[in-house]
């Protein structure tokens, strides 16, 4: 095996662990965001109304939890 192929196998074995990596994180972020919105929407409207959340903002709500952290 010459140089160049020892550091072209590296780079492309980094690349695939980058890649699984950040695909790993994007589905614990959905994750997240559809157990957060799953939990809001089961709500009654008088618990919204306590949290002082309209049934209209909750996918923000649970974008904000699953991405903005």
């Amino acid at each position: 095996m010459s140089a160049i192929d020892f550091f072209n196998a590296k780079d492309r074995s980094a690349n695939r662990a980058g890649f699984l990596g950040g695909l790993t994180k994007r589905v614990q972020r959905y994750r997240t965001y559809r157990q957060t919105l799953d939990e809001l929407q089961s709500l009654s409207d008088r618990e919204l109304d306590d949290l002082n959340i309209s049934r209209h903002s909750m996918r923000a709500i649970a974008y904000r939890a699953a991405y903005d952290g």
